[in-house]
């Protein structure tokens, strides 16, 4: 019963969508996002727009020589023409970059930094190893587990032959 008479105060017009869109009828022109761009690509030859859509004079003389015969124009200015429709040719867009020396060089540096970072570490930070993990107790341990015969059938003691005293090959 209340919203029936806040209604009937405000009126229907009020709520409606078309007073906002006058509001917005003056706004004109389209964003420069929503345009076509120019980019070089193998897969797509032609592009949409040419590359330079904004003509010097000497650019849009040409343009007009281009609409007579062809056979007038000279190997130049055919190619003035099409660096005004294009910015690359197929054998610019193929053509190598150096780029990959930079990856390279990128990676060895971060690679010799991380072996500074993991030296650095090793000295100053991690402690020192146990001594479970020297020689002389890794070859104890080794020999009380082939006396204890651990693992006969497919383990560690089946790999060690008891009567000559050396590993199984």
């Amino acid at each position: 019963m209340l919203s029936s008479q806040v209604l009937r105060l405000v009126g229907r017009r009020a709520l409606s969508t078309s007073a906002c869109l006058q509001g917005h009828a003056s706004v004109s022109g389209t964003p420069a996002y929503t345009l076509p761009s120019y980019f070089d690509n193998r897969a797509f030859p032609l592009p949409e727009v040419p590359f330079q859509q904004d003509l010097t004079s000497e650019q849009q003389a040409l343009k007009e020589k281009e609409k007579g015969q062809w056979k007038s124009l000279s190997a130049s200015e055919k190619l003035d023409l099409y660096r005004i429709q294009f910015n690359l040719s197929y054998a610019e867009m193929n053509k190598g970059t150096v780029e990959w020396k930079t990856v390279i060089g990128g990676v060895l540096f971060f690679i010799g930094f991380t072996g500074l970072v993991v030296l650095w570490q090793k000295k100053y930070v991690l402690p020192e190893l146990p001594h479970t993990l020297s020689e002389e107790w890794v070859a104890m341990q080794t020999k009380r587990m082939l006396d204890m015969r651990a693992n006969p059938v497919q383990g560690f003691s089946s790999k060690w032959d008891y009567e000559k005293n050396e590993w199984k090959k």
